[in-house]
């Protein structure tokens, strides 16, 4: 066991971050195919619906889902700089922090918070409903497209107008989009700041213990 105790923590913290991200991105593939193939299809499939979510693009375009993203990246960003160029030399191992009982219990609360909220996180993977998006998709293109929308108006006297209808489920889909995306940038930004305690735990515990 005494290869564990001499394992360097530093350089495990950075393999952690590079195998985190891979087991994340390989349990979604499903998901980001199903998006992705939603996209591609929008143009020739749902040209009507695409002119209309445009009208809307600017529910996404907001500070809210940009700027998490930047602090999830930026906080990553820091670790791997700091770990690579500038303290290369950093060498803090299990033996070392066995001797402090501070900085084991710091490392290994912030270690604990942070392993726990990370396989929540990969673990947690929704599945995208492609065949149900595709059939309300195309119900929405038929009635932005179809003859048959302004005649059911015009018999209604414009109490049902169905393209307005649609519309409005558009902009409370996008709405609904908009405010999922913001939570899940705001949950890569708390996993961010957990993985940034647990490395500031790993640095300072370094630069007192050396």
């Amino acid at each position: 066991m005494s290869w564990l105790l001499d394992l360097k923590l530093i350089q495990v913290f950075d393999f952690y971050l590079a195998a985190t991200f891979v087991a994340s991105t390989a349990l979604r593939i499903r998901q980001y195919r199903a998006v992705l193939g939603l996209v591609a299809a929008f143009g020739g499939r749902w040209p009507h619906l695409l002119t209309l979510v445009k009208q809307h693009r600017s529910v996404f375009l907001t500070w809210g889902t940009v700027l998490p993203l930047v602090v999830s990246l930026g906080m990553l960003a820091m670790q791997m700089l700091a770990s690579r160029l500038v303290w290369p030399h950093a060498d803090l191992t299990l033996r070392t922090l066995l001797g402090a009982w501070p900085a084991l219990t710091a490392v290994a609360a912030c270690g604990v918070g942070m392993i726990a909220f990370d396989l929540w996180g990969i673990l947690d993977v929704s599945e995208v409903d492609r065949a149900q998006l595709d059939k309300y998709f195309d119900q929405a293109e038929y009635w932005l497209r179809s003859w048959a929308a302004p005649v059911v108006r015009f018999f209604t006297l414009g109490w049902i107008n169905p393209r307005r209808l649609v519309a409005k489920e558009v902009e409370s889909a996008l709405l609904g989009a908009s405010a999922m995306l913001n939570w899940n940038l705001w949950w890569l930004a708390c996993q961010a700041g957990l993985r940034l305690l647990f490395g500031l735990s790993l640095w300072l515990s370094w630069a007192w213990l050396g």
